[in-house]
C-alpha cells in the first residue's frame, strides 16, 4: 500500500481503486478506514479513485499531536497527497463528515481544485448543521418501515454517556434507504474501522470557522456536484440545498430512494450523475425532473444537430458521426432516460421518449434543429415530428420501427446477469408497445412537415424492410435510401451513412 509523509511527519496510506483520471476520495466517519467505500458503487470504472485512510485510521500512522484530528489540521494531508500524486489541480470528493474537510481543503486551496464532489456531506464547515431535533424529524420518513418501532425505541435509550460505537449501531438503520442485508453488512464494519477517539475530536472546537469559509469560496470556480439522500437525515436534501447556496457554481442533485450511504443503496444511481458530472465531455440537462447527459460538439451559432440513440445504446455511438458533422454543424449527442449517463427513473415507453426528446430540444433552444435518430431513437423521433413538427427542421430515420402489431409477439425476455449499460425495463416496456402500438403512431404520419429521410439497413437487419417504404410513402416529403448494412448502419457503413446525410442537406 503506498505511503506518503504529510506536513508534520505523519505517514498517511492511501490505495488506488480503477485506472483513468485520479479522483481523491476522503472518507466519512469521521475517521473511519476507506474500505467502507468499496469502489463507490462501480466508480471506479469511470474514474481511478484515490483513496486516503485519515491519519490514525485504516493503514495510515497516529500522529504525534492528537490535535491534528482535527478537521482542520487535515487539510494539509490532502495537500500532502496533491503534491505527492504530481497533480496541478484535483477533482475532490468527500463524503459524509469529510465534505467538511473537502470544503476546507477548496477554501485553503481554490486553485487547486478542478471539481468537487459532496456526498451526504455534513456542512458544518458553511455553518450548516442538524439540530437533534431535526434529525428525529427527518428519520420519520421510515415510519412505514417494519423495523421502524424497535429502532425508534432504541433512539430514546441514547444518552450523553452511550459509547459511540453503540450510538452508531442504533442509529444504522437509519442510515440506508432499504435496510437490507447489505445494508447491515456494510454498516457493521463501521464498529472496527472507525477510530472513535480520532472521531470525537475531528469536530472539536476551533475546527470551523463558517463565516471565514464562506468568504474564502467566493474565489472558487470549480464545478461542484453535491449529492443528497432522498432518506437521509443528516444532511436532508433541504439542508444540502442550503449548503449548495454557499458555492459559486454549485448543482444539487438529489438521489431518489438513497439515505447516507447512497453507493450501497443504488449503485447505477449514485454513479451515473458523479461519471457525467466529472467527464468534461459531458454535460447536462433536467428534463420533467429527469437529468440527462449529453454531449456536444462543434462551433456554437452552427447550424444544430440532435442525434438519438437507438435501444440500450447511447450517445457514444455517434462519436464518428458527431466529429465529422461537428465540422459544420453544433452537434447534439443525448443519451435517453435509462441509457448511458442519464437517470433511470423507471418510467419508459416510445411516448415517453418521444416527450423527453421534445423537452431536450426545447431546454437547449434547439427548435428547428435536423434530428438524426436510429431505432428506437427514430421511432421516438417520429413520433415527436408528428406532435410537435416546428420542432424539427429535417429528419433522419435510421431503420426505424414501424408501429404495426407484431406477428407473432415479441415474447417475455429474462435479465441477463451482471451489470448492463441501460435499464433493463426500457425491454420490456417498449417489446409491449411493439406487440400492440397504439394506431394513432401510423396514422398520424402525414402530420410530419420536415423533409424525411429514411435509412434502410437492409436484408441483414431484423427491422422488416419491405415496411420501411410504406413509411416513407405515409410521411409527406419523405425518402428512402438503402445501405446494405444490417441494423447499425451508422456504426459499420459509417462513410455511406454520412454520404447520404450530406446529400440529404446536411452541409
Amino acid at each position: 500500500m503506498p505511503k506518503i509523509i504529510s506536513y508534520d511527519g505523519t505517514e498517511l496510506a492511501y490505495r488506488i481503486v480503477g485506472e483513468g483520471e485520479p479522483l481523491v476520495c476522503l472518507a466519512g466517519g469521521p475517521m473511519r478506514d476507506t474500505a467502507y467505500l468499496g469502489d463507490l458503487g462501480g466508480l471506479a470504472a469511470h474514474r481511478a479513485l484515490v483513496l486516503l485512510d485519515p491519519r490514525g485510521a485504516g493503514a495510515s500512522a497516529e500522529p504525534a499531536d492528537p490535535g491534528t484530528y482535527r478537521c482542520d489540521r487535515q487539510v494539509g494531508d490532502v495537500e500532502a497527497l496533491r503534491v505527492h500524486l504530481g497533480l496541478e489541480r484535483i477533482d475532490l470528493l468527500g463524503h459524509s463528515a469529510s465534505g467538511n474537510l473537502a470544503t476546507l481543503y477548496a477554501a485553503a486551496h481554490p486553485e487547486r481544485i478542478r471539481s468537487l464532489v459532496l456526498v451526504t456531506s455534513t456542512g458544518r464547515a458553511v455553518g450548516v448543521e442538524t439540530t437533534d431535533e431535526e434529525w428525529d424529524k427527518a428519520v420519520e420518513l421510515f415510519a412505514d418501515r417494519p423495523w421502524y418501532a424497535e429502532a425508534r425505541a432504541a433512539l430514546d435509550t441514547i444518552g450523553p454517556d452511550t459509547p459511540l460505537p453503540r450510538v452508531s449501531e442504533i442509529t444504522a438503520p437509519f442510515a440506508y434507504g432499504r435496510w437490507d442485508a447489505a445494508a447491515q453488512e456494510h454498516a457493521a464494519g463501521a464498529e472496527r474501522q472507525i477510530h472513535w477517539e480520532a472521531a470525537v475530536a475531528y469536530h472539536g472546537e476551533g475546527a470551523y470557522d463558517p463565516e471565514a469559509t464562506r468568504r474564502a469560496l467566493t474565489a472558487l470556480t470549480a464545478p461542484v456536484l453535491i449529492l443528497a439522500g432522498e432518506y437521509d437525515a443528516n444532511p436532508t436534501p433541504a439542508m444540502a440545498a442550503e449548503a449548495a447556496a454557499h458555492f459559486p457554481h454549485a448543482e444539487l442533485v438529489v438521489l431518489p430512494g438513497a439515505g447516507h450511504f447512497p453507493w450501497v443503496d443504488d449503485a447505477e444511481a449514485f454513479v451515473h450523475p458523479i461519471a457525467a458530472f466529472l467527464d468534461p465531455e459531458v454535460r447536462t440537462v433536467t428534463v420533467d425532473g429527469v437529468r440527462l447527459a449529453y454531449r456536444v460538439q462543434g462551433a456554437e451559432g452552427a447550424p444544430p444537430v440532435v442525434l438519438v440513440h437507438g435501444r440500450t445504446e447511447n450517445s457514444t455511438t455517434w462519436t464518428r458521426i458527431a466529429t465529422e458533422l461537428a465540422a459544420d454543424h453544433r452537434v447534439y449527442a443525448v443519451d435517453l432516460r435509462g441509457h448511458g449517463l442519464s437517470d433511470r427513473p423507471g418510467r419508459y415507453g416510445f411516448d415517453v421518449f418521444r416527450d423527453e426528446l421534445g423537452g431536450f430540444i426545447e431546454a437547449l433552444g434547439l427548435t428547428g434543429a435536423t434530428v438524426v435518430a436510429h431505432s428506437m431513437g427514430a421511432g421516438a423521433a417520429y413520433l415527436l415530428a408528428q406532435r410537435k413538427p416546428e420542432l424539427i427542421g429535417r429528419l433522419v430515420l435510421e431503420e426505424p420501427p414501424v408501429f404495426f402489431p407484431l406477428d407473432p409477439p415479441r415474447p417475455w425476455v429474462a435479465r441477463p446477469e451482471g451489470p448492463l449499460g441501460f435499464d433493463w425495463e426500457i425491454v420490456p416496456a417498449t417489446n409491449a408497445q411493439l406487440n400492440a402500438p397504439d394506431p394513432a403512431w401510423c396514422e398520424e404520419l402525414p402530420a410530419i412537415t420536415a423533409p424525411t429521410l429514411v435509412v434502410a439497413g437492409g436484408p441483414a437487419s431484423h427491422i422488416s424492410q419491405d415496411r420501411l417504404p410504406w413509411l416513407a410513402d405515409r410521411i409527406p416529403d419523405a425518402r428512402l435510401v438503402t445501405i446494405e448494412s444490417g441494423h447499425l448502419v451508422h456504426t459499420d457503413r459509417p462513410t455511406e451513412f454520412l454520404a447520404a446525410l450530406r446529400e440529404f442537406g446536411l452541409r
